[in-house]
């Protein structure tokens, strides 16, 4: 069932895109690990919703990529092989990069002061401690400079791959660093300059992509074990 906060934040809006949004925040987070079937009856059950909005939110996690068709099996949450993750660095490489360079152009000062605000959050969910609650802000962090590009191809190309971007921050085990970084290119943004804010994206994504575990598929169980 729904939490009590789910249903505050969500009540307005379609009953698809809050089981959706619940159940993409459970993949990032490792409730459930890739390979784990996802029964449209049992979820409806859970939710207490009927089957329609359930099939409905299985079809756009589809389209994110984070759910995949198993034939008999059902749906079950996908898995990324280390080719998957070359291309998914290739593709972020291009586009951030320009989401970053129009940011720095359309940024407005309430837009800025987002930023900072979600740069501010993550550091004082780490300090209590709240890994998840700051890999939620880091994540949002970049969808906010999607958002602030204000370029509707860009976002329109973006959409379909936010989910497994996000499941590429799941990795990241040196948040401070992370947090860190994105306070470079916040700065880098905020000054206005698009080739800096351009150079500090491409210089952000090119040190994480060299970070990536090799062995990311066996460390991915360990990864759930440890937050079940």
């Amino acid at each position: 069932m729904l939490t009590a906060a789910e249903e505050t934040q969500d009540k307005d809006r379609p009953l698809r895109e809050t089981v959706r949004d619940t159940l993409r925040t459970r993949i990032f987070e490792g409730h459930y690990a890739p390979g784990t079937r996802l029964v449209e009856r049992d979820l409806a059950a859970e939710f207490s919703v009927s089957r329609l909005p359930v099939r409905e939110a299985l079809r756009m996690l589809r389209q994110e990529g984070l759910i995949s068709d198993r034939g008999a099996r059902g749906a079950e949450v996908s898995s990324l092989s280390p080719k998957d993750v070359e291309d998914l660095f290739d593709v972020r490489q291009s586009l951030e990069v320009l989401a970053c360079r129009l940011a720095a152009k359309r940024a407005t000062k309430a837009d800025l002061a987002y930023l900072k605000a979600l740069l501010d959050n993550a550091e004082a969910f780490l300090a209590k401690g709240a890994v998840m609650e700051a890999h939620r802000s880091n994540s949002e962090f970049h969808d906010a400079i999607t958002r602030i590009a204000d370029n509707n191809f860009l976002k329109s190309a973006l959409e379909p791959l936010q989910g497994r971007m996000h499941w590429l921050f799941r990795h990241v085990s040196d948040l401070p660093e992370l947090i860190a970084e994105h306070r470079e290119l916040y700065a880098a943004i905020a000054s206005g300059d698009p080739d800096k804010a351009a150079a500090q994206s491409a210089s952000h994504i090119g040190k994480y992509r060299e970070q990536f575990p090799e062995d990311f598929q066996k460390t991915e169980p360990e990864f759930h074990r440890k937050r079940k």
